[in-house]
């Protein structure tokens, strides 16, 4: 993990700073700098159960909001349970807003590759069916760029002992799962999926990514 973590993250910031030397190569400075974009973003992503996505992204600094919901089925305003059944061609994902003055879409992917495990197909430890999918669901074609680029240069690296099979599609359809699933992790830290599998993900997720988390 701390060899996968290393690649990704060179990566990551090799090719952020070279954007960031773009970047400022043709910025004027001015006062309106130093204010948070109003404009805000989204992508939505895939890495298993949508709980555990979803406490993660929420803690993430220049992240507005989380959703969790169901993506890319074919089946209209679907319920858990029809997900469940995997009959409707949906997967388990969090549609996350954030703003790009504080979070880059590479900073949002560095984390992506590292919280899950991207190279088992349709399951996530035992968590398992289609629903479960690592997948990239882009809304521009910047973010599908950036998903196709890394995860070929992380298959070409060998981060990972097996191939990665992390889907990149295009964005169809997003729908908000049930109120019950929203903020799950912090309305039901002691349920035990969250106390044995979310929390211990989570502490580790802090401890790589201290310098990307929300101020408490």
């Amino acid at each position: 993990m701390k060899r996968i973590g290393f690649i990704i993250t060179c990566l990551i910031f090799f090719l952020s700073a070279c954007a960031q030397v773009e970047k400022k190569k043709t910025q004027t400075p001015s006062k309106q700098n130093k204010v948070a974009s109003m404009n805000t973003e989204k992508i939505t992503l895939g890495s298993g159960c949508f709980w555990c996505t979803e406490a993660v992204y929420q803690e993430v600094k220049g992240v507005i909001k989380v959703t969790s919901g169901y993506c890319n089925g074919h089946v209209e305003n679907p319920t858990y349970e029809q997900v469940c059944n995997k009959t409707t061609g949906h997967t388990e994902a969090c549609q996350i807003e954030f703003d790009p003055a504080q979070v880059s879409v590479d900073e949002l992917l560095e984390i992506f590759w590292q919280v899950h495990d991207p190279t088992t197909l349709n399951r996530q430890g035992n968590d398992e069916g289609p629903q479960y999918r690592s997948a990239v669901f882009y809304h521009n074609e910047n973010q599908k760029e950036r998903a196709e680029f890394y995860k070929k240069k992380l298959d070409e690296s060998g981060a990972y002992s097996a191939k990665i099979v992390t889907a990149i599609e295009p964005l169809k359809n997003f729908y908000a799962a049930e109120n019950y699933h929203q903020n799950y992790y912090k309305e039901n830290g002691n349920q035990p999926y969250c106390y044995f599998v979310i929390r211990p993900k989570l502490e580790k997720f802090e401890k790589v990514f201290k310098d990307k988390l929300k101020a408490k």
